[in-house]
């Protein structure tokens, strides 16, 4: 039996479920769920006896978070490829297969990371439906059998009944209303749930057959990728070169031999917040909720809350949803779900840094969010993990006041260094070079209040940085 190397998509922006899934911190690494990411969820999938390591593809700004939060579940061994710049689910699978065709017979399992499924064990058993025939050459996709005439997915087509490993016969973009209950009626549909399994040799034939062109460019931006810290990143120039296109449009729609496996394990790809409040549980009103939230004759309606403290209640409230943030609340019609990425259109045009800047700004050492912004002030709460280090940096148009409120911090000033304890602080003058660090075994937590003409972040001149951040 041949090994099954995952190949885990995520550098997706997932702008449907806006305010809570951003460009900054889109959905796979937000716990919607549960206490862990969708990520860590697809991850935790794809573990055990048959699987190798997992191959990350995912973009600059993800690349921390990919490795932290595989660490947090103990995955070690997972390979981050960092994508220079986005160019859809293609280019970045064509990467993947070249950087494993060292090992052309393995098979390939080509997930993204921001879809959740119930039942693992029902996953594997479609996985190990699907190998024989990938093992003899096809392409292998897995659809799940439509229950509603969904205009939100892709359709697979098939030549006969989905009762078991079928051959595809066309793949059909999101239909409208009247198309996807045509389909359902045929009986012979199913979703297309966007994941691919095949042998490393035959993703990459597909390729050569039906996009040549991405082949020079893909490879030769793996044939020039060098190791950063602990990722593999691929060479800018050439990646950049490739066409931006999905795996779909480029190979899986031309492809001589495809075959899809019905897959019920009560799959979502979470695109919009009606499918989440579809996986969330609800009551007799049919009202699903997450966080503080009190509902008062309300029905079918889905109420969220990610703010610490923060109340919200809905009253009379029927197929609404909501979604309240510190800084942006979402008001929808849930019949509207589909078009919440209109709304982050508008935010952009509008110049509205909600579109994508999340409240919470992740960074390699922890992270920051601002509590208060004035003309000439800021304030700042700041948590730095265990063994982070933030960079030796100074500031041409502020100063800044450093109090330690949890944990112990090592700080350096000019050419001294000493440990700042809870409750003690200290003054940064404007200029100053300084950096600051995490000794110890637990979360130090500091306010960090700022003032000066200038304060946006890009006000840093960076000395030393152990993240090798430009």
């Amino acid at each position: 039996m041949r090994t099954v190397h995952p190949v885990i998509l995520s550098g997706g922006s997932g702008t449907r479920l806006w305010p809570a899934s951003r460009k900054a911190y889109p959905k796979q690494f937000a716990p919607l769920l549960s206490d862990h990411s969708l990520y860590q969820g697809t991850l935790q999938r794809f573990s055990g006896p048959g699987f190798a390591a997992p191959l990350i593809m995912t973009g600059e700004d993800f690349r921390f978070m990919a490795v932290e939060q595989a660490d947090a579940i103990g995955l070690t061994d997972a390979r981050v490829v960092v994508e220079p710049a986005p160019r859809d689910t293609a280019p970045a699978i064509l990467a993947a297969a070249l950087l494993l065709e060292d090992t052309p017979d393995d098979l390939m399992l080509v997930a993204p990371s921001d879809h959740v499924m119930h039942d693992v064990a029902a996953f594997h058993a479609a996985v190990d439906a699907g190998r024989g025939v990938a093992e003899d050459g096809a392409l292998v996709t897995f659809g799940v059998a439509p229950d509603r005439p969904e205009t939100g997915y892709g359709y697979l087509q098939l030549a006969g009944r989905p009762d078991g490993v079928t051959t595809v016969t066309k793949f059909t973009e999101k239909p409208d209303l009247d198309t996807a209950k045509a389909m359902l009626e045929a009986g012979h549909y199913l979703w297309n749930a966007g994941l691919f399994m095949g042998r490393v040799r035959d993703f990459i034939a597909a390729f050569e057959a039906h996009a040549p062109d991405l082949i020079a460019p893909v490879r030769a931006a793996v044939a020039g990728a060098v190791r950063d810290l602990s990722f593999t990143r691929l060479d800018g120039a050439a990646f950049a070169e490739a066409r931006a296109i999905s795996v779909d449009y480029a190979i899986m729609e031309n492809a001589d031999w495809v075959v899809a496996v019905p897959l019920d394990c009560g799959w979502s790809d979470l695109g919009a917040w009606d499918a989440l409040q579809a996986v969330t549980p609800s009551d007799s009103a049919g009202n699903a909720v997450a966080g503080d939230v009190t509902t008062i004759d309300c029905e079918g309606t889905y109420l969220r809350v990610e703010e610490p403290g923060m109340a919200l209640v809905g009253l009379g409230l029927k197929d609404v949803v909501v979604v309240a943030m510190r800084d942006a609340v979402l008001v929808a019609d849930k019949a509207r779900s589909q078009d919440v990425k209109r709304v982050v259109d508008e935010l952009r045009l509008a110049g509205k840094a909600q579109a994508d800047d999340y409240p919470r700004f992740h960074r390699p050492w922890g992270w920051y969010e601002t509590l208060c912004l004035d003309a000439r002030f800021q304030v700042k709460r700041i948590m730095v993990k265990p063994g982070g280090v933030l960079s030796l940096q100074s500031h041409r148009h502020r100063s800044e006041h450093w109090i330690v409120v949890a944990g112990t911090a090592e700080v350096s000033i000019g050419e001294e260094t000493r440990l700042v304890t809870e409750n003690q602080g200290v003054y940064i003058p404007l200029g100053e070079k300084h950096r600051m660090a995490n000794p110890g075994k637990v979360p130090m937590y500091l306010i960090e209040v700022q003032t000066g003409a200038y304060l946006g972040e890009d006000d840093i001149v960076r000395y030393e940085d152990i993240y090798d951040r430009s």
